[in-house]
Parts: structure tokens; sequence; C-alpha cells
């Protein structure tokens, strides 16, 4: 029995024998084909057999990179085993660092070899075919740099980039295909071919849902613009994503100014026109109802501030419809007056109870004591160019001062009014503590320099040619440096100028002038004038909004080319004077811009005295000042308002001295228009005298006034086309000047008169004011600005000298 369980046994064995041998040779050949399969995906890769430790590793194709750069990215060195999964990565890591555009290793025996092939470097990067964004604008969007390493890759996403930047444009259409030029020793020129195609524009705008206002009123609202033919020099009818949703801002802000609390902007789409040459916009809203206010409270936790004090500082009316704007900036001017009051950890939160029924709003204007937070840090970004201590200097806080929202707002404001910059930003965010701020000025730097040549005319000076070379902000240091010069029919100068804000880093304004000026009078006075020489000036800031001016000018005038018709006057001033003169200026400025102001007053006090040296002899007084006065809470727009002007001056002699008729005030062109430039005033009555009549020159005064009021408004036009008129009613006087006439004449010989004559003054001690009004219109160009009035003299005395039509044009390009 167990003989026969043996057999049985013995059999089954043998039976599987072949069974195991043939699975064996099986896996083995699955194993086999997965080896291949996976030589065929990495063909840059022979198989790596482990073994023995690796004796040199030999690397082949290179050309510039030196084989121990090329060892060092490696996960492998001589000595280390044979290990395929650190050999494969080291593959991935030779690849990865974009040198090479391609790489195999494999084994030789007990070496390891790496064969390379170095990508190219880039000799030079050019575009062709653009026209609309020169080479300067897209060369610091590229990747690629010469004398650095090619990859595709990086063509291609320099490719997009350029593509980007017409897009941003409103070039949709614009094609970039980037072409490589071989050269030798593994070098290529990358070139861009661009076409830049058409413009894509803005052809409708269209408003869904829109009840109280006018789809024309909305347009006029939004920054986009639908295309016409006067917008050649704007953007504004191209179409830009980012301006669809600063657009949709401007809406919400509209409308919340306007009471609709509810307003909201539901889509903003864009259609793409078949022929991909413009869109259509529309706008899908829903307006809600408009909202008046109903009662106004401020509810005060602070101690010892009462609410009902700060009452005053509400721009809202019981009322009056509800405004979005209006409350934001009684919130800022409650912060103000709480923090100059001392409290300078003040939160001022507005709550907002909607009565449907009634469509009424109530305010309560929540006053809190906030935060006690400190700037720990002042971080200044994005300035490529000015150094940071400009920057600095015109902020209103430091390092270690309490967080104060006021002083943040007119940091920004001073960094706007350098004009240096074409955005600023100030931000803060939480510090390394809670009760700690890091303080952010991220600025935009803008061009500061200007080459300007230009042509032009104007009624003062005629037809005029220019030329300038300025640097607002000389190499990033604040310095405004100036070289100018103009010729033109009745005037013409050369003047240098450089002026520091902050003169050896101190509270301290210094600059100098040279300057040689020529003006022809020949029609109001029949002489002409020359002034050589320069000027001094030193200024410092006493607080935010007052500050003083010195100067001292040393001048040699001289006037020349006097007719023989001329009055006796100005023939007595013919010759050659010096002046010596120290003067000063204190100005209170409260506008809200220096360089376009809506809001504030400005008033100036000027006093020169000349004495110090030369032979001119005199103290000059100067007062004047402007009140400007917003009209957009009457009329929703910002364009409307109100400036009111006036000034005085008085010439008054020192000891036996009299004054020069160039030192005198004059009346006329832009401090009173519908006259002449000096046309107004004093003249000379004309008398004859050894057969010459000497004429009617204007002469000059010692004591002048002057008062203007100017409406201005937008015109009902396209904003995109920079038009903007006025309305204005300029009153002027202009007095006391010697009647006694000059002791000598001259025949039209040149032959002295025996016995000397007298020529009298009409007006001299005349107070009687001048009146013009009239309208005018302004208009912003790429190409200067353009002035244009039309002024009636209503108000005027016979030998005044009118002028109805005063234009002046100038152009920089």
């Amino acid at each position: 029995m167990s003989r026969i369980r043996l057999m049985l046994l013995t059999t089954v064995c043998i039976a599987t024998l072949p069974m195991v041998h043939t699975d064996g040779a099986q896996a083995q050949t699955r194993r086999a084909n997965a080896t291949r399969q996976a030589a065929a995906r990495s063909p840059t890769r022979a198989p790596i057999r482990s073994g023995a430790g690796i004796a040199a590793i030999k690397v082949t194709g290179n050309q510039r990179i030196e084989p121990g750069t090329i060892q060092s990215y490696m996960l492998v060195q001589p000595g280390d085993a044979f290990d395929p999964d650190r050999i494969d990565r080291s593959l991935k890591t030779l690849y990865a660092t974009g040198l090479f555009k391609d790489v195999s290793i494999t084994r030789d025996g007990q070496n390891l070899v790496v064969k390379v092939v170095e990508n190219p470097i880039v000799n030079r990067i050019a575009f062709e075919g653009n026209h609309k964004i020169v080479d300067t604008t897209l060369r610091p969007l590229m990747d690629l740099r010469p004398r650095a390493v090619f990859t595709s890759d990086l063509a291609q996403s320099d490719r997009q980039k350029i593509l980007d930047a017409y897009a941003k444009r409103g070039r949709f259409g614009t094609t970039v295909e980037p072409k490589i030029v071989r050269l030798d020793q593994n070098r290529v020129d990358v070139i861009f071919e661009i076409n830049e195609g058409s413009a894509t524009l803005v052809s409708k705008i269209s408003f869904v849902g829109n009840r109280a206002f006018s789809e024309s009123r909305l347009r006029e609202i939004i920054s986009s613009r639908e295309q016409a033919f006067y917008r050649f020099l704007s953007s504004s009818d191209t179409y830009d994503p980012a301006r669809i949703d600063y657009d949709k801002e401007l809406l919400r802000r509209f409308y919340l100014k306007n009471g609709y609390t509810d307003f909201e902007v539901k889509n903003a789409t864009a259609e793409l026109a078949p022929d991909r040459s413009s869109f259509f916009v529309t706008f899908t809203m829903t307006e809600g109802a408009q909202y008046s206010v109903g009662s106004i409270s401020i509810d005060s936790k602070l101690r010892n501030l009462n609410g009902a004090d700060l009452l005053q500082y509400v721009e809202q009316q019981k009322g009056e419809i509800y405004d979005g704007e209006a409350v934001e900036r009684s919130v800022t001017a409650l912060q103000d007056a709480a923090q100059a009051r001392g409290y300078n950890f003040v939160l001022v939160r507005p709550r907002i109870a909607r009565d449907a029924a009634k469509h009424t709003v109530d305010l309560v204007f929540d006053v809190t004591e906030g935060p006690r937070i400190f700037v720990e840090r002042i971080d200044i970004q994005g300035n490529t160019r000015t150094k940071d201590k400009v920057i600095r200097r015109e902020l209103q806080l430091a390092e270690g001062d309490a967080f104060n929202a006021a002083a943040i707002r007119r940091s920004r404001q001073r960094l706007n009014d350098l004009g240096y910059f074409n955005t600023v930003n100030i931000t803060s965010a939480p510090g390394s503590t809670p009760d700690k701020a890091i303080v952010t000025a991220a600025v935009d730097e803008k061009a500061t320099g200007e080459l300007s040549l230009g042509g032009g005319f104007s009624t003062d000076a005629g037809a005029l040619l220019s030329a300038g070379l300025r640097e607002k902000n000389l190499i990033g240091t604040g310095i405004d440096a100036s070289l100018s010069g103009v010729l033109a029919q009745k005037r013409s100068e050369i003047n240098f100028s450089a002026t520091d804000p902050y003169f050896l880093d101190q509270n301290l304004v210094a600059g100098v002038d040279v300057f040689h000026v020529e003006n022809n009078n020949q029609s109001i006075s029949n002489y002409n004038e020359r002034r050589t020489g320069f000027s001094l000036r030193l200024g410092y800031e006493i607080n935010d909004h007052l500050r003083q001016a010195l100067a001292y000018s040393l001048v040699d005038r001289n006037v020349y080319d006097v007719t023989n018709d001329a009055s006796l006057y100005v023939q007595n001033e013919a010759g050659g004077t010096l002046l010596s003169q120290i003067g000063q200026t204190l100005t209170l400025d409260y506008r809200d811009s220096q360089t376009d102001p809506h809001t504030g007053f400005v008033i100036r006090y000027g006093l020169d005295v000349a004495g110090l040296g030369g032979t001119a002899h005199y103290v000059r007084n100067k007062l004047d000042g402007t009140y400007y006065i917003p009209l957009e809470r009457f009329t929703g727009d910002s364009d409307w308002g109100i400036a009111i002007s006036a000034g005085a001056g008085y010439l008054n002699s020192i000891g036996n001295h009299t004054e020069n008729i160039i030192d005198r005030f004059f009346l006329g062109g832009d401090n009173l228009r519908g006259f002449q430039s000096g046309g107004a005033g004093p003249h000379s009555v004309p008398i004859q005298a050894g057969g010459i009549i000497f004429g009617a020159d204007s002469v000059g005064g010692n004591f002048i006034y002057t008062q203007s009021t100017e409406l201005r408004f937008p015109l009902p036009i396209s904003a995109d086309l920079g038009l903007s008129g006025r309305a204005f009613v300029d009153v002027g006087g202009l007095s006391q000047v010697s009647s006694q006439g000059a002791q000598f004449a001259r025949d039209f010989y040149g032959n002295p008169i025996q016995g000397g004559v007298t020529q009298k003054i009409v007006g001299a001690d005349s107070l009687s004011p001048r009146v013009g009004t009239g309208v005018g219109v302004s208009w912003k160009t790429p190409f200067g600005l353009i002035n244009i009035d039309l002024a009636q003299a209503v108000v005027k005395k016979k030998y005044d000298q009118t002028q109805f039509f005063r234009f002046g044009f100038g152009t920089r390009f």
C-alpha cells in the first residue's frame, strides 16, 4: 500500500515540474517585456543594472558647461552603487536644470556615461511688426534674456506675455510667433513676429433694469465709451475687462450717492462681434427704491466728548437724499475732529436703519475708542528710481507714532502732489504684536523727465517757439531742474532753474534761477524791456498749511528801443537800472489739492524790499487769495465749482527816489479779462512839442486791486474731448502814479527842445473800477492746453485798451 502511495506521489511531482517551469518562463518574459516598454518610454536612458560601485562618471556632448558642474547636479557620484532609482532621479534633475535639450545616462563597464545636448544660448531678442507697443515696453516682460539659456517653454511663455500686453490695450486679434535663427557656437537669435491687428473697440454699451436714469446719463458715469471718430486720441472706447469691473464700481457709487441703497449690478457681459472687431457690453442691474435721510445722531462713547458737538461735521441733513459718499466724508471729518481734540485712537462707524415703508434712512455715527495701535515699521515699495528718503519725508507719521488715518490721507495727498507717481497706495497690515501695524506705501513710478519742443500762439506773446529740458526728480533725489527757452514775437527768454525741496535734508526749500528776458511792450507803452540776472530762494514749512519763502534777486534791467513818439514818462525811463532786492512770501494753503483744487482756500502775502545796493529803491506789498466752492452737492458733478479770487498790491518808493516804470503794477490781460495786457489804468495824455506828438502810453500804477468770480462747469459734450467751460466777471483798479510831467523832450531828429514840456497823466489818482465779463473754454489736448476767452469790457475809461478775444496755445512733443 505504501509502495502504491509512493508511486502516485512520484507521478504527481513529475507531472507538475513542467508546469512550474512554464510559469517561471512566462514571468521572466513578462518582466523582459515591461523592461523593453519602459526603455521605449524613456529612450534617453539605457537600463542600468545594479552591481559593484561606480568607478567614474564620464560626461560627453557638453560645450559650455563644465563636467564637474554637470556631475554636481547628479545624485550618484563615483564610488556609489549602480542604483537604478538614484540614476533615474539624476536624469530628471539634469532635465530640470533647463540647461539641456537632451540627456542620456548609460553604463559602460564600471563607468557611468552621461551624454548631453545643451540648450542654445540666446544671443539677442528682437521684435518685428510692433508699432503700438514699443520694444522698451515689451523687453521687461520677457523671461528670455541675452546670454541666458533658451528653451521652447520660455519662448512660449514670453509669447503669451506679449499677447496679454496687447489684450490689455484692446487688441485681441494680435498674433505672435517666436522664430529662432541659429548661429554658430550653439547660439540663437529669438525674433517675435507680431501682427498687431486692429484694436477691439466697444461699439455699443447697454443697460438693463435702469428706470431712474437714462442710458445716456449712465454712459457718462462709467469710464468705458462707445467708439467714435473723435476718440482717436483716447483709449476709453477700447475694450478692457479691468475697466468693465471698474465701471461696475462707478455705477454702484453713483446710485448710492443718489439714495439707491439697494442698488446692485447683477451682471456685466461683453459679447464679441462675429468679425471680432468690436464688443457689445451690457450691464444688468437692480435699482431698488430711493431713500432720503431720516434722523441723524452721534453716539459718542468717548469720555468728555459730546456727540452733539460733532454734528456740525456731518454733511447730510434730515430730509435730503441719502448720499453714500457724503456719509463716508462725514466719517472722515468726525475722525479728524476727534483726533484734533486729543483722541488719537478714535473709531467712527456709521449705522444705517432703513425704513422700507417710508423710504428713509436713519443715520447713527458710533464714536468709540479704537484699538491702541502704533506704527511698527514703514515699508516703501515700487520706487525703482525715487530714493526712499524722498518718499519718507512726505509721510506725516513715523515709526513709533500712533496710527492715524488722517495722517495717512495727508501723506497720500502729499505724495500725489509731488507728481512723481502714477498711483500712490498706502495700506496697513498687522505687526508683530496686536498693538502694532506695518504701514506700506506702494507707488508706481512715472516718467518725470521732459524734453519739449513747441510752437503756438498767444495774444500776449504772439507766435512763439519753445524748447525745454526738465527733470522734476533729478536722479531720484526730488530736485527739480530745468533749462528752457522761448522765442516769440513779443517775448523771448531763456531760464535755468533748480529747486531742492529738502535742502540739506532739512525742512528747507532752496533754489536758484538764472534768466534773461526780453519783452516787447510797443503795443501799450512804446518801449522794449530787457532783464538779466539771478535769484536765490530759500523756504520752509511752518506747519502742514503755512509756509514761508525768502528770495534775493540781482537783476540788470534795461529800457530800450523807445520810439520818438513815446510819452515823456517812457522816454525818461530809457537806459539801464540795477535791481538788488530781497523778498518774502507767506502762504496759507487749505486747498484739497495743490494741482487740481476743488475745495478750500489759499492766501499769499508777499513783501519785496529793493535798495540793498543797486539803483532801485522801493517797498512793494502784495496780498492775494482764492476760495474754491464745490457745487457737486447740487449738480452731482465734481467738475462744477466756483473760484473767487481777490488781490491787492502797493508800491512805495523809499526816500527821495522815484519808482521805475518796470517796477509798477499793470492791469489787464490775465488779471482783468476784456482789456489788453497792461491796457487798463493810468495813461499819459498826448501832447505836441517840437513837431512831435508824444503819445498816450500805459504807465502803470503804484496801487492795484483785482477781484474775479469764475464759474467752472463741464460742457454738454463727451468728457473724453477734454473740454471745460467757464463764465467769469473780473473787476480791477489801478492808480497812484505821479502826475508831474517830464521836464525835457526831443524832436523827431533827437535835438533837445528848449524850455521843456510837461505831459499829464489821466487816471493817476482814480480808483474807479474796470469790469470785464465773458465766457471761456479750456481744451486739454495731448499737444498742450488751449484757452479761449471772449470778454466784454462793460465798465471802462475811454483811454483804456480793450480786448474782446483772448487766445493762448502751446504744444509739446
